[in-house]
């Protein structure tokens, strides 16, 4: 699909861990309106790693929107906070009636990984960050652990690990369009009630989200370099 500057886009990614130089490979990035992490920006990362990784990923788009996942810490969200780049637990409109809430973090992993929290905690934010939001017409919910019992959080052979909170929320508010990450085996792309759901998996293996606007239509789709 051909993209012009006159298309309404945005390029979502999920886990960088650290190897952000893909991202200059998407096609149309750099004439996105931005770009939109899911979580997991380093591996144990410092904040030094997770500056590093931002100034490479402003080369390919300089509005950046972020969150943390599991593998970062909380001195990285400090800073996304005070860089005006932070999604987690935030509401921001993206267009007119068209909205973005975030939840970063994980539930919990048998890997004590740095940001984990019970599953009902992020089922809080959830819930805290949408009645902030419920006077948008079209969400774009971005969650870094998946909804629970779907391709996005499939281990293989239907081994699911995901976040039965996030389920619970998506069937509930049925948000247009999800962007998760988290789980880099299950890059997908689902439905959950009317919601589409796409896991892109790790940037540095190529996938990524296409999340448009068109004729006032929210969509996403997943797409691999």
């Amino acid at each position: 699909m051909s993209l012009k500057n006159t298309d309404t886009y945005w390029i979502g990614v999920g886990d960088i861990h650290g190897r952000a130089g893909n991202a200059v490979r998407i096609p149309g990035v750099g004439i996105a309106q931005g770009l939109i992490l899911s979580g997991d920006i380093t591996t144990h990362g410092s904040l030094d790693d997770a500056r590093r990784v931002m100034d490479e990923l402003r080369v390919a788009n300089p509005r950046v929107l972020a969150q943390i996942g599991n593998m970062d810490s909380t001195a990285i969200s400090g800073w996304l906070e005070q860089e005006g780049l932070n999604i987690h637990a935030e509401a921001r409109e993206l267009a007119p009636g068209v909205g973005l809430i975030g939840v970063g973090w994980s539930s919990p992993t048998p890997f004590a990984t740095p940001c984990e929290v019970p599953d009902a905690t992020i089922g809080n934010w959830l819930d805290a960050v949408h009645d902030r939001a419920e006077d948008w017409e079209q969400l774009l919910l971005v969650v870094h652990t998946p909804p629970y019992g779907t391709r996005a959080d499939d281990l293989g052979g239907g081994h699911h690990v995901g976040s039965p909170a996030v389920r619970a929320f998506i069937e509930r508010v049925q948000p247009v369009a999800c962007l998760t990450g988290h789980i880099h085996e299950a890059r997908s792309q689902d439905l959950l009630g009317r919601t589409s759901v796409v896991n892109p998996g790790m940037l540095d293996h190529g996938g990524y989200a296409l999340i448009q606007l068109r004729d006032g239509q929210l969509s996403i789709e997943l797409k691999t370099l």
